[in-house]
């Protein structure tokens, strides 16, 4: 009696977990001006990321509106060298800090569960957590952001004092990064130093955005079947809520570990391409950072 009662608590455990990754759909998208001083011996060097959030019925994911559009331009300059080529040449990527790599956060209320996904060259790393505790502080301010009213909120969190404005009228508690938990989708934030900025920039119907592309959009996949990031992030429909089934499972520990050594030789990374195709990936310099987005809380 007892071995059936553990057997069908594990069937209905992994039946909730199997439930709870069931994609979940968008129907609006909400654009972000992110800007972060990375450096404050440099005022002048900011940080500026369009992105975007993804608020679903059961969730919510927060990714790089640039980095989609980075995967698009690594397509097309894959598919015209191997035009070039007849796919037996060297294929050379020009990227940007970011542009195949960037972080996804997901956030699942309902479960208390936060998950993170980083990519790194080939491979997508899942790091999950609890979802962030923040005590907002609803104020009577209000104010318009285009046509959406909005009213006041602030919070201390991650070392930082932030104000947000929330849009009552929008059925959603997310916000942009791990900023969530107000009776309102979250539309703006800022810290008091206006060193991290989430800044809206729009939002627009998911549908228009998955709408099919022009003629030549054909999925680029390079021989002996390896398909580089870029493109695959190129192919995703951005209404779904879903974290990639190909993540591996790691710690923060041991993502920084890795990340350090990536950092350093981001090809040897690449593994083997096959006796008729050579691939490298280039970097430009990591910029300075004494500033991060999450600061330590003063004793």
């Amino acid at each position: 009696m007892k071995k059936q009662f553990l057997l069908i608590t594990a069937l209905l455990m992994a039946l909730l977990s199997a439930s709870a990754q069931k994609p979940d759909t968008a129907s609006i998208i909400v654009h972000y001006k992110f800007s972060h001083q990375r450096d404050t011996t440099n005022p002048a060097s900011v940080t500026i990321e369009n992105m975007m959030l993804l608020p679903g019925k059961r969730s919510t994911a927060y990714k790089s509106y640039d980095a989609r559009l980075a995967a698009l331009d690594v397509k097309r300059q894959v598919q015209e060298q191997m035009a070039a080529n007849g796919g037996n040449g060297r294929i050379r990527i020009n990227q940007k800090n970011g542009a195949m790599g960037g972080t996804e956060y997901y956030l699942y209320p309902n479960e208390n569960k936060m998950i993170r996904i980083e990519r790194e060259i080939f491979n997508k790393y899942l790091i999950e957590g609890p979802l962030p505790v923040i005590n907002w502080q609803i104020s009577t301010d209000t104010a318009t952001f285009g046509n959406f009213h909005c009213q006041k909120a602030t919070t201390h969190f991650k070392g930082r004092d932030y104000t947000a404005w929330f849009c009552p009228d929008i059925p959603s508690h997310g916000g942009p990064w791990k900023l969530s938990g107000l009776p309102g989708l979250i539309l703006e934030a800022y810290d008091t130093k206006k060193q991290v900025v989430f800044k809206f920039d729009g939002i627009e119907d998911a549908g228009k955005m998955a709408a099919p592309e022009k003629p030549g959009n054909e999925t680029t996949q390079l021989p002996g079947g390896m398909k580089l990031p870029g493109m695959e992030a190129a192919d995703e429909d951005p209404r779904l809520i879903v974290l990639p089934s190909n993540a591996i499972k790691t710690t923060e520990p041991e993502f920084a570990k890795l990340k350090e050594a990536i950092q350093k030789d981001p090809n040897a990374f690449i593994g083997p391409t096959g006796p008729h195709m050579a691939l490298s990936v280039k970097r430009g310099p990591t910029p300075v950072e004494n500033n991060p987005i999450e600061l330590p809380e003063k004793k």
